[in-house]
């Protein structure tokens, strides 16, 4: 039988963190996250109806996706439980933009990343940060990442 010290233990980089953490729909508020119809929204409205012939009162919940902007709505009886996603938001500085649009960012201790790829095409922000960063500007991003996906949201010039 192998002795307790030889074990060797090998652990995610999350150190399993959840994606998402349980929330009563009855506690849901304008402005928090939740997960409506699997992606994970930023709350617009809540509703709630009285309580019914049944007995429960209702939650009308209607969020934007917080990486797209479509809406979703969503009806739950108050007392259930709703997901509601873990979303981190992370500041970077840009480094460089490849030909394919692909962003070297370096975060406070000097690690670089660049598997975030900027969309001009199609989002005013990203083409806005490939105009500033044409331009010389030094440019500080700001990253959202939840439910296992990142996006860059804004930008911020860096005053050197």
């Amino acid at each position: 039988m192998a002795d307790v010290h030889d074990l060797e233990v090998e652990a995610a980089g999350d150190a399993g963190a959840s994606q998402t953490v349980p929330i009563q729909a009855g506690s849901v508020k304008k402005g928090t996250h939740v997960v409506l119809k699997g992606f994970p929204c930023k709350v617009v409205d809540v509703s709630t109806s009285k309580t019914g012939k049944h007995g429960h009162a209702k939650a009308n919940i209607v969020g934007l996706d917080i990486f797209t902007g479509k809406k979703y709505e969503d009806v739950s009886p108050t007392s259930h439980t709703l997901q509601q996603p873990v979303v981190t938001r992370a500041e970077y500085q840009l480094i460089d933009v490849d030909g394919e649009n692909f962003c070297t960012l370096m975060d406070e201790k000097g690690d670089t990343r660049e598997d975030l790829k900027l969309d001009p095409d199609n989002d005013e922000v990203h083409a806005k940060i490939k105009q500033d960063f044409g331009a010389g500007k030094s440019l500080l991003l700001v990253v959202v990442k939840a439910m296992g996906q990142e996006k860059i949201m804004q930008s911020k010039e860096l005053n050197e």
